[in-house]
């Protein structure tokens, strides 16, 4: 078996605070990042979208698992078709694709 038939995708929800250059508002305090990143576990792809993001200059400050798309449907997640084709992107990718970008301002619950 090759190493990519071992490969996975997980959702990962990163928080990031301010770095210089990262691309987020003037204004931003930090950001949440929806992420699917490919792996052959969570902690690989927690790794490599650490490293991807520290690349982008971005301040990657805690990572949420949320699991493989199996995992989430099974918890019952509704998982739409966008969704999906980005997973499979990142897996034959072997990649991180950043889904969603959601800035903080001061003051945000």
């Amino acid at each position: 078996m090759g190493k990519d038939s071992r490969q996975q995708v997980f959702t990962l929800l990163v928080e990031v605070g301010r770095n210089p250059g990262d691309g987020l508002p003037k204004r931003a305090t930090g950001a949440a990042l929806m992420c699917y990143a490919s792996g052959v576990d969570e902690a690989e792809a927690v790794r490599e979208t650490v490293a991807i993001l520290k690349q982008a200059d971005m301040a990657p400050l805690d990572v949420s698992g949320y699991g493989t798309l199996d995992e989430r449907l099974a918890e019952g997640h509704d998982i739409d078709e966008d969704e999906r084709v980005l997973m499979a992107r990142a897996l034959a990718e072997n990649s991180v694709i950043v889904a969603q970008v959601t800035p903080f301002y001061e003051g945000d619950d």
